[in-house]
């Protein structure tokens, strides 16, 4: 067996020839013979008996190609890997077949994409800053008070609405004096000053008591869905109730009826030691996250489009988890932000590649240091993520291939090595730690939301994958190659 050629083009697609030789070919046609030959009946001979040349002079000389050609298929992806170093992405495929005339020997034609070059610049003695991590007693502040919001009684009242008030209204609205489909709604609740309607809407009805009715004059933005957009609209509210909330006091029954603590002091303390921690853990990825991108910005790659396409479908999985988290179904809430998971799955596009571009430096890195996990490492992972999972190692070891759990930790093995041998700038003046990770504010739906969704949930479009995804696949030949729209209104809400 011998390459006769081997083409991979600027997408790591690879064209490649493999003679298999007279003698090769000859034995394996040989031994499908000699597997077969019991089940074979010709006249004037006993099964068993007949002949090779005889099959092949009755049947004809290709009587058994096609199954010494499968039977060759391992041989052919062994030679490949072993021989050639060649490591493909998915299953390689043959296109065509040439069995040469007078027993000279079969040419196999086969595609497949391969496992692209990576050359590295330099990955060592690279600089960069590391936000703050301070946490500030206002922060510390804050979150407290979100979680005394969250606990608040809600009582009726009868006083004007105002911000921060749970109203519940009857709406009905009309276009030129028509009501429109998806205008009304009956019974909704929701909180002032939380942004869930048509921009002024909210606003149009503050200051409004339990049983009044209101006409109110807006217009659709010029961003909402197609046929409403930019019209002016107006609706007919009436106020069905009022509620305030009322916040508890911070003492110490608050700090046992929201935490495992006795004291209020006790519980601030914790607050402040899980956000230092998180705070520490966000500074260290954007540390992490600012020296892998001088890493991939001096990088050559001629990046597949298979592992971009995995890494999207990944993404777009990852984002249907987090709407599903919430207690929404990821169709509706697609409906509701008026897109589709196609255009969702699309916008994840750029953040894929730039993943799979990191998990390929990372890759090249642990090659060019050499870097070796031990068989107790690897066990020390499934326990640790059993764990975590709250499931046997037996059944994770079953859904998690060694193989996985090795790239995994060799990649973090080198995200280690360039980070100890990074040189810590301070932070860049007047940034803060959401400006040096590259956050951008979340914004939220133009239409209402659905009144399960938690106020303050947000779903984050660009979520990368966890880094244990194997981003190769070393899959053998295929042996069966032959030889020869506009979301609508939401109906209960404007």
């Amino acid at each position: 067996m011998d390459l006769k050629s081997c083409e991979i083009n600027k997408k790591s697609i690879a064209e490649i020839i493999i003679e298999i030789s007279p003698e090769e070919f000859r034995g394996a046609i040989v031994k499908v013979y000699n597997k077969n030959k019991n089940n074979i009946s010709v006249q004037g001979f006993r099964k068993g008996k007949v002949p090779l040349k005889m099959i092949e002079k009755i049947y004809g000389d290709s009587v058994f190609n096609n199954d010494a050609f499968e039977l060759l298929l391992p041989d052919v992806h062994n030679y490949m890997t072993d021989e050639l170093k060649l490591k493909f992405i998915g299953q390689p495929q043959v296109t065509d077949v040439d069995v040469k005339d007078g027993n000279n020997g079969v040419d196999v034609m086969i595609k497949a994409t391969v496992y692209p070059k990576v050359t590295l610049g330099e990955y060592k003695g690279l600089s960069a800053a590391r936000p703050d991590a301070q946490v500030f007693d206002s922060e510390i502040d804050q979150g407290i008070e979100l979680t005394r919001k969250r606990n608040a009684r809600i009582e009726k009242t009868s006083r004007p609405a105002t911000e921060g008030d749970v109203v519940l209204i009857d709406a009905k609205g009309f276009i030129d004096g028509e009501p429109f489909e998806g205008g009304e709604m009956q019974d909704y609740e929701f909180t002032l000053g939380s942004s869930r309607l048509i921009p002024g809407f909210e606003k149009s009805i503050t200051g409004m008591s339990a049983g009044e009715e209101r006409e109110i004059d807006l217009v659709f933005p010029n961003d909402y869905i197609e046929r409403l957009a930019g019209k002016p609209v107006v609706f007919r509210v009436k106020m069905n109730e009022v509620k305030e909330k009322i916040l508890p006091d911070l003492d110490d029954e608050f700090a046992k009826d929201v935490s495992e603590f006795d004291t209020f002091e006790e519980y601030r303390a914790s607050i402040r030691e899980a956000m230092e921690a998180q705070r520490k853990t966000d500074s260290d990825d954007a540390f992490e996250g600012a020296l892998l991108e001088k890493i991939i910005g001096s990088m050559e790659a001629d990046i597949p489009d298979i592992l971009v396409e995995r890494q999207m479908d990944n993404s777009a999985n990852d984002i249907n988890r987090q709407i599903t988290s919430h207690g929404m179904d990821p169709s509706e809430y697609m409906k509701m932000m008026n897109t589709t998971s196609e255009e969702v799955r699309e916008n994840t596009r750029d953040s894929s590649e730039q993943q799979v571009r990191t998990l390929l430096a990372l890759e090249k890195i642990s090659e060019l240091e050499g870097f070796v996990v031990s068989s107790e490492d690897i066990e020390s992972e499934y326990n640790e993520n059993a764990g975590k999972l709250g499931i046997e190692v037996a059944k994770l070891k079953e859904s998690v291939p060694e193989e996985a759990v090795v790239v995994d930790l060799k990649r973090r093995k080198a995200l280690k090595c360039v980070v100890d041998n990074a040189v810590e700038e301070g932070p860049a003046s007047g940034a803060s730690l959401s400006e040096a990770m590259g956050e951008e504010s979340s914004q939220g739906p133009i239409i209402a939301e659905n009144a399960q969704v938690e106020e303050n949930a947000q779903v984050e479009e660009n979520t990368p994958v966890e880094e244990n995804t194997p981003v190769e696949e070393n899959a053998p030949v295929e042996e069966n190659a032959p030889v020869e729209g506009n979301a609508p209104v939401e109906g209960n809400a404007p």
